[in-house]
């Protein structure tokens, strides 16, 4: 398939800039597969669409502050340092600006010096490996020094750090927000397990390869990023509990769906047929972690996930050849066209769409 296939058009101006004063006030597009029906609702509604027996499944990674902004200490240069992935202690992997002056054996001092940093090495794709010195406590620096890792195409500055989190975080580690999850709040939260609604947890630490483009025209020669994922026998008892009693396993964000998605195949799961009642030899989901690479795309055969929250996602990029996988290419488009029609708000801080 060409990446082009996945292209629409969006006006710039409905890429949301700053989170409603809300959380669930975002807008809902509710799509049925069914019968491609189309409704319009406000977020706080996604509990008319679950079941009692059904299971969500929610993300619970918390985003660090993992933009650095210092010095040069041979020159003064400004520059800045982007944490990834967690290499040992006191080892990051990074990515940095600008490139050309933070080779191997440069230094950089943050916050007049409370935090300084060498570069080791250079690795895949220009990322660096950046050694930090500090005293004290590793949390509380970064925490005092570092900015939230917004994506490239939100301008405006986060006033409140806790917006770019979901309000279930609790596992360190993302260098970006599982998104899906910010249109939840405490209070919608105890609804649905009120009304019978199971919660899965898991987490999978989201790297910016979320946001890389699709570099090639052929999607199948598209490369994932890798990103750390846990599941607990906790989650998995509840999620194999609900698929035996016949529920739905409603993913929160695509992030959900790549971690159950990966344990699945890893572990020979599979659909039942339709007619087909309790899991019969599908499987048990088990406990796993790992690192995963899982791309998914139209023609993907989905061995967990039953339906989706997700938001709004890039033009080409693959987290709308997900959703186009989980529903159909064209259905998803037309469903892209009607929210670009009706002004909603697009990305990170935008409104939300349900796949049943």
């Amino acid at each position: 398939m060409d990446v082009k296939d996945f292209y629409y058009d969006l006006p710039e101006e409905l890429i949301a800039q700053d989170p409603l004063e809300k959380r669930d006030d975002s807008r809902l597009m509710v799509l049925h597969r069914a019968d491609g029906e189309i409704e319009h609702r406000k977020f706080h509604d996604v509990t008319d669409y679950l079941n009692p027996g059904d299971c969500l499944v929610i993300n619970e990674t918390k985003v660090i502050p993992a933009r650095l902004l210092g010095v040069k200490e041979d020159t003064g240069a400004a520059v800045e340092i982007l944490l990834l992935k967690q290499r040992s202690a006191e080892n990051w992997e990074c990515l940095v600006r600008p490139g050309k002056k933070l080779r191997p054996g440069a230094r950089v001092s943050f916050g007049d010096g409370i935090l300084k940093a060498e570069i080791l090495d250079v690795v895949e794709e220009g990322n660096r490996i950046v050694r930090f010195e500090y005293e004290g406590i590793w949390e509380e620096i970064l925490d005092r020094l570092g900015e939230m890792p917004l994506p490239p195409y939100i301008t405006h500055k986060l006033q409140d750090k806790d917006r770019y989190q979901t309000v279930y975080a609790r596992n360190s580690g993302s260098a970006a927000a599982p998104t899906a999850g910010l249109h939840f709040t405490k209070e919608l939260m105890e609804e649905i397990e009120a009304k019978g609604i199971r919660i899965a947890r898991l987490t999978l630490h989201v790297g910016l390869g979320t946001f890389r483009p699709v570099k090639v025209d052929k999607i199948e020669d598209h490369h994932m990023h890798s990103e750390y994922y846990e599941i607990s026998q906790e989650a998995c008892d509840i999620i194999n509990e609900t698929r035996k009693n016949g529920g739905r396993v409603i993913s929160v964000g695509t992030t959900s769906t790549r971690t159950l998605e990966t344990v699945g195949t890893a572990q020979g799961l599979y659909r039942p047929a339709a007619g087909e009642t309790g899991l019969k030899d599908s499987g048990l989901l088990c406990p796993a972690s790992g690192w995963t690479n899982i791309f998914i795309y139209p023609g993907y055969e989905f061995k967990v996930v039953d339906s989706l929250i997700t938001n709004f996602h890039l033009p080409e990029s693959t987290l709308i050849m997900l959703v186009s996988a989980l529903y159909n290419r064209e259905a998803v488009l037309d469903a892209y066209a009607e929210a670009v029609k009706e002004r909603y708000r697009f990305f990170s801080f935008g409104d939300a769409m349900l796949i049943l």
